[in-house]
């Protein structure tokens, strides 16, 4: 990289002829057009942000540490998709998705010509095949909940899955209706709260993608792929949003962990049964509030006068981060569509956000699943009960605010 090229810094770029148009939600990929947000080819740009989410940071850091070559395009010889999705009806819907590319994962398929041309295109999504292990899944079968079948799940406890990962793509006018405001106060907040990261969110009001520098999500596919939104072959879904502590290292304060090894449990017996089963994984650590506001909240429950306790559950976490949660569940139907999916026959949640915001999408939900009790760890009962009180599903009793009061969790120093 030479001296005189790394020292030209583009602040923005102002209104122009746009090489490549794109029109959110056309049929064609073609007519669609492109999502380019890459640094190589500045005139072919006609995204705001840049690829790679949050990952986006450690690729400065490359260029930086001379590691990586700025102007690197990948060769996306063999990294076509492992299971063809799609296209579906819904992509082709501006009011069904606006927070992923539908046709990302068709980058060389659809593109080709421009690629051949050297315009820098990058997938957003990869679909590749694998296979995933879990105690619990071993647990299952030594309770004969689970029978291996040599396919969709081995005698070890494998289990074969496809798996697609998504990196976010907002098209901005669509992500302002969901919320409610004006597209112009949308891009205003985005460029105040990112310390103004992102300048042409405010000078480009003629680019309408933006490409955020958030985490994504990860499908694992459980059975045929292909059936998949097939409205007479039976599904069952978990729609997960992460949490590192349970999910990962086994915390027992909540009861992330235990929710989703029991929805792949129930994917994997709706793929055993000639069905098809779904775990989406939002990448959205402590109801995106982060992972540092949610261990300040878990101190602040546990120190409280009277320890942690299920009647101040959502309270405490106010106080902390002055909102009870950020996940927002109005773009996570995205994902759901873009499967194709219109009906969901067992649904592995209990959230009532999640269940309104597929339901009001024009999603069907036939069964909504409970984790069984006896999956709950008795610390993570003081969430439960709380979620219980605020509307999530239940078959059994919801507890009063006296009785609330009653469930709590152990003390920080124990």
């Amino acid at each position: 990289m030479s001296e005189k090229k790394s020292s030209a810094i583009r602040l923005t770029t102002h209104p122009g002829v746009i090489s490549h148009p794109i029109q959110w939600g056309k049929e064609a990929a073609k007519d669609r057009g492109p999502i380019i947000a890459t640094m190589t080819n500045i005139g072919d740009r006609n995204a705001i942000g840049t690829h790679s989410g949050a990952y986006s940071v450690y690729r400065a850091l490359a260029i930086a540490g001379k590691a990586l070559d700025p102007d690197h395009k990948a060769d996306l010889t063999n990294t076509a998709p492992a299971e063809a999705i799609g296209p579906h009806a819904q992509w082709f819907d501006p009011k069904k998705i606006v927070s992923l590319d539908p046709w990302g994962a068709m980058i060389s398929e659809k593109f080709g010509d421009l690629l051949a041309k050297g315009v820098d295109i990058k997938p957003t999504i990869a679909v590749t095949k694998a296979h995933i292990n879990m105690p619990e899944l071993k647990d299952a079968i030594t309770a004969g909940r689970l029978i291996p079948d040599g396919e969709i799940l081995k005698k070890n406890g494998d289990v074969t899955v496809t798996k697609a990962a998504i990196e976010p793509v907002w098209f901005l006018p669509g992500i302002a209706e969901r919320f409610g405001c004006s597209e112009a106060e949308l891009r205003q907040v985005l460029f105040q709260q990112t310390g103004g990261m992102f300048p042409e969110l405010v000078t480009r009001h003629d680019l309408e993608v933006f490409l955020p520098p958030i985490g994504g999500l990860t499908i694992y596919f459980f059975g045929d792929v292909s059936k998949v939104g097939n409205r007479e072959v039976p599904i069952s879904m978990r729609i997960h949003d992460e949490c590192n502590g349970s999910d990962v290292f086994g915390s027992d304060i909540c009861t992330c962990r235990p929710y989703l090894t029991h929805g792949i449990e129930i994917c994997i017996e709706s793929a055993q049964k000639g069905g098809t089963g779904v775990i989406v994984y939002n990448r959205k650590e402590g109801r995106a509030l982060g992972e540092v506001t949610k261990f300040l909240v878990y101190n602040a429950r546990k120190r409280q006068e009277g320890g942690d306790r299920a009647d101040t559950y959502f309270h405490r976490t106010e106080c902390v981060a002055g909102v009870q949660d950020m996940r927002f569940q109005q773009l996570m139907p995205d994902v759901v569509h873009w499967l194709g999916i219109t009906k969901i026959d067992r649904f592995a949640s209990m959230s009532d956000m999640k269940f309104n915001a597929l339901t009001q999408s024009g999603i069907e939900v036939m069964e909504r699943v409970a984790i069984p009790d006896d999956l709950v760890p008795q610390d993570a009962s003081v969430e439960m009960e709380a979620k219980k009180a605020a509307g999530y599903f239940t078959a059994g009793k919801v507890m009063s605010k006296e009785e609330l009061a009653s469930v709590k969790g152990r003390a920080l120093d124990e």
